[in-house]
């Protein structure tokens, strides 16, 4: 079964992992980078050697994103977003093919414990199942 795990993070994270502290977090160190970029490689590393790995990305800081609706015509209307500095939005996730909840369960408690620095915060990982009755290909 699939299931996507999503790692949650703020604009605030974002720019202290870019060495601005704030009040949510402390800066982080070229240290603290590696760590967790290590860390997260040996993860995806073991699902790819397990055949569990689907997919995985981390995503650009969401000062990036934008939300698109359409007008009435159908054209996109393109907006920054309700994306406020106290806003979680998706930092990050896998697409993980493993063969339960429990298996799943298990990889997000991994990435949980992927180390930042003391003070920074550490968000819950969402584990959600991908619907298989759309194969994968639907997304409303």
């Amino acid at each position: 079964m699939k299931y996507m795990l999503m790692v949650l993070g703020k604009q605030a994270d974002y720019d202290a992992m870019g060495g601005a502290a704030n009040s949510d977090s402390p800066a982080w160190s070229e240290a603290d980078l590696k760590a967790m970029f290590d860390y997260m490689g040996a993860l995806n590393d073991d699902l790819a050697e397990s055949g569990e790995w689907v997919d995985g990305q981390g995503l650009a800081d969401p000062r990036h994103a934008r939300l698109v609706t359409a007008a009435p015509d159908g054209s996109p209307v393109i907006s920054d977003g309700p994306y406020g500095e106290a806003k979680e939005v998706l930092a990050g996730y896998w697409i993980v093919d493993v063969a339960d909840f429990d298996r799943a369960a298990e990889i997000a408690a991994r990435a949980y414990a992927c180390p930042v620095p003391a003070g920074a915060p550490n968000y819950p990982v969402v584990v959600h199942p991908v619907d298989s009755r759309s194969g994968g290909t639907e997304v409303c």
